[in-house]
């Protein structure tokens, strides 16, 4: 049996925040393995330390103890260029509030991250393309956010997260401000990524959202209570 290589490996990671001299353990030895290609939702109550895993995992912040592996390299001992470098190259962000440039064109949203690259790729504006184009917006490249639905926007977010080719797609909340509809236009698009071979982790409170994954973790008081496999799971 072929061993499936791993993008992300954390180990007994602890998380606590200081203010004025209390301390809040908010995670509490977390331990995850993320496959190559595997898709994993992870759920839990609100404070279970869903949103502070989320900082660690896309590598905005870093735990206070434990060990993390993204693609073999250690976070843990990165200074803040070196984790801006993995966060531009590896990892592609869905988050539930857009964070696009209003009054800037979808294509110059998407162009975004190669315009932090020190020097622009090579046949950008056609990465651009190629990329509204996957989520099916080459149709939209020259409207504003202003211009577009929810669902656009949220469409116009995954297409930039994908322009750097990242190994790991992280999506926070990413239906959390749409409609039913709109919501699973958006999961769709996820599904049809992973099928590709893309690694996704989507945290989210919503059932029906967590449904979509191969993997369901359950987090509950800054621990890991379930990590079950998904026995509805079809690969599309």
């Amino acid at each position: 049996m072929m061993t499936v290589p791993k993008v992300i490996d954390i180990e007994s990671i602890y998380k606590t925040y200081k203010n004025e001299g209390l301390e809040t353990e908010v995670l509490k030895g977390i331990s995850i393995s993320v496959g190559e290609g595997d898709y994993i939702s992870i759920v839990g109550p609100s404070g279970a330390g869903k949103s502070t895993l989320m900082t660690i995992l896309g590598c905005l912040g870093q735990a206070t103890s434990g060990t993390y592996l993204l693609d073999g390299e250690e976070v843990g001992e990165l200074n803040d260029r070196q984790l801006s470098r993995i966060r531009n190259e590896k990892i592609g962000f869905v988050f539930q509030a857009f964070h696009l440039l209003p009054g800037v064109s979808a294509f110059d949203n998407v162009m975004m991250p190669l315009v932090y690259c020190n020097k622009t790729p090579k046949g950008a504006d056609e990465r651009v393309e190629r990329a509204l184009d996957r989520v099916g917006l080459g149709h939209r490249m020259g409207h504003t956010p202003g211009q577009l639905s929810g669902g656009e926007q949220q469409r116009v977010t995954i297409a930039r997260s994908l322009i750097n080719d990242p190994k790991i797609i992280l999506a926070d909340e990413p239906t959390g401000n749409l409609d039913s509809k709109n919501g699973a236009e958006i999961m769709t698009t996820f599904d049809q990524l992973n099928s590709e071979g893309r690694t996704i982790i989507v945290i989210t409170h919503d059932t029906v959202v967590a449904e979509h994954a191969r993997r369901i973790l359950t987090l509950r008081d800054g621990q890991i209570v379930s990590d079950r496999i998904n026995e509805t799971f079809q690969k599309s």
